[in-house]
């Protein structure tokens, strides 16, 4: 269960470091929110400068995550969601999509960065018929995740598997393939994945700059991969169309004919057999 004590809070905000920049604050400023430091905007606008679709980037994940959602409630029955790597609340979120649709839909969010906690703990509340719940952990501990979440979720029943641009700061010697595996496995048949990923795109170089960028200047590390690369996380599982895309053209709605600009954000969502 989630500790909302005084003592909690208190030990969330010494936890947060304003003089480096950090991505889910600079995510949220690329967002439209106000929960960033001037740190985190000097660094957004340096990024953005590097790569100005950034901010396109930002909203199409946001929408990937719209749609994917109200697929899984409405058309496949899901009503348990684990959103790993949550980043800070703005409009429409895991919970607030589910449960528009399902109000006793159930969502676990894992993240291990303090404001977010912090800011997850306030407003990521749940409708009274579901249950929403907040977990202070990193993506890289499988265990410890499942076993907090085993709290709220009943793993038993499907669940929707919530990795989005979080598994970008696993690095290639940390075993992501792995980690992702995992976590699947502990999941029963008609569980889904929704990920989505940066990724190295030869049409966008600029790309490129804005993560050298970042690697050099903000917390924690990225690790870029080719759209093949991001599509590996779903082997073994049966990919919903139209497949690993662009986020931004991942069933994409009301674009009368007209196929969405291409984001370097690629995603996708499989099914467990």
């Amino acid at each position: 269960m989630t500790d909302h004590s005084p003592a909690a809070a208190a030990s969330l905000r010494g936890r947060i470091n304003t003089l480096q920049p950090h991505t889910a604050r600079i995510w949220n400023y690329w967002l439209g929110g106000g929960d960033y430091y001037e740190v985190d905007r000097v660094a957004g606008d340096r990024i953005r400068e590097l790569h100005p679709a950034i901010d396109e980037y930002a909203r199409a994940d946001r929408l990937f995550l719209g749609r994917a959602v109200r697929h899984l409630v409405a058309e496949a029955g899901v009503r348990q969601f684990l959103d790993i790597g949550t980043g800070l609340p703005t409009a429409d979120n895991t919970h607030e999509v589910a449960q528009r649709l399902a109000p006793d839909a159930r969502v676990v969010y894992v993240d291990n960065d303090p404001l977010v906690l912090a800011h997850a703990r306030a407003l990521l509340t749940s409708t009274p018929e579901g249950r929403t719940d907040h977990l202070d952990e990193d993506l890289r501990h499988v265990d410890a995740i499942l076993q907090r979440a085993a709290a709220t979720l009943d793993f038993t029943r499907p669940v929707a598997l919530m990795l989005l641009g979080v598994v970008i700061f696993l690095g290639d010697d940390e075993d992501p393939y792995g980690v992702v595996r995992r976590l699947m496995d502990a999941l029963p048949a008609g569980s889904h994945l929704v990920l989505s990923h940066t990724v190295v795109h030869p049409a966008m170089p600029d790309v490129d700059a804005a993560v050298q960028f970042w690697n050099a200047h903000g917390t924690p590390r990225l690790t870029q991969r080719t759209p093949e690369a991001v599509a590996r996380f779903f082997e073994g599982l049966e990919v919903l169309a139209p497949g690993v895309v662009s986020c931004s053209r991942w069933r994409a709605e009301g674009t009368h004919g007209a196929e969405p600009a291409e984001v370097a954000l690629y995603g996708g969502v499989g099914r467990k057999k």
